[in-house]
């Protein structure tokens, strides 16, 4: 196991730019395989599911530096423990959370780096801000002192061909610009891209890309990202 994950990741380092965080989505794998990635460099790991997470985080204890990506829709009550647990947030999808975060973040004393979902094409099975829903929510997010957002995150409805999902990806980057030239210069994080299509996210701009079945797949009995 441990040799194979460890030439799964040097192939995909050897084909994405060394500025790009690679992120090992780890929600369907074992502990076993965590410490092989680990052992070949990783130190970023995302999951999607709290209560699961926090099983992992204890036994990879020992293990002091990594660096712990909350990359699953975040439900209202498990913000608390996500905040407790987990280093990024890549999945603050609505402005509700974001208030609740911004309470919890004072009270916890912990701040996670945080990544604002946004959905850039039509898909009911994925939640995030429109564009302009995020637009209009500025005034409201600016108010919100306690939240070191970085970021923006986005996920592909399924279906797109190359060039569609490169459109939908280049406008993250522009949504981007447009924040930081309302002021909004900290937004600078861009996640994107999964196992399936980070190479196209990297030639639109991905500063984090999320990937899981090119590590772990048959290291798992569930399904990878």
């Amino acid at each position: 196991m441990s040799q194979t994950i460890t030439s799964r990741i040097n192939q995909i380092r050897a084909n994405i730019p060394p500025q790009v965080k690679l992120v090992a989505v780890s929600k369907y794998t074992t502990t076993e395989a965590v410490r092989a990635a680990y052992a070949a460099g990783i130190r970023d790991f995302g999951e999607s599911r709290v209560q699961d997470s926090k099983v992992k985080q204890t036994e990879l204890a020992d293990l002091t530096d990594i660096t712990w990506h909350m990359i699953g829709s975040l439900q209202s009550n498990k913000a608390r423990q996500a905040i407790a647990q987990f280093d990024w947030i890549h999945s603050l999808d609505r402005l509700s959370l974001a208030s609740q975060c911004d309470r919890l973040i004072q009270e916890l004393g912990k701040s996670p780096k945080l990544l604002l979902q946004v959905k850039l094409a039509e898909d009911p099975h994925k939640s995030g801000w429109t564009e302009a829903e995020l637009l209009g929510d500025l005034p409201q997010l600016e108010k919100l002192q306690n939240l070191d957002i970085v970021g923006l995150m986005t996920i592909l409805p399924l279906g797109l061909n190359e060039a569609q999902a490169y459109e939908v990806f280049r406008r993250l980057g522009e949504l981007a610009a447009k924040l930081r030239s309302l002021g909004w210069t900290n937004i600078k994080e861009l996640s994107m891209g999964m196992s399936a299509d980070y190479a196209i996210a990297i030639k639109a701009g991905a500063t984090i890309i999320r990937v899981g079945t090119q590590i772990f797949s048959d290291f798992s009995s569930r399904e990878h990202i």
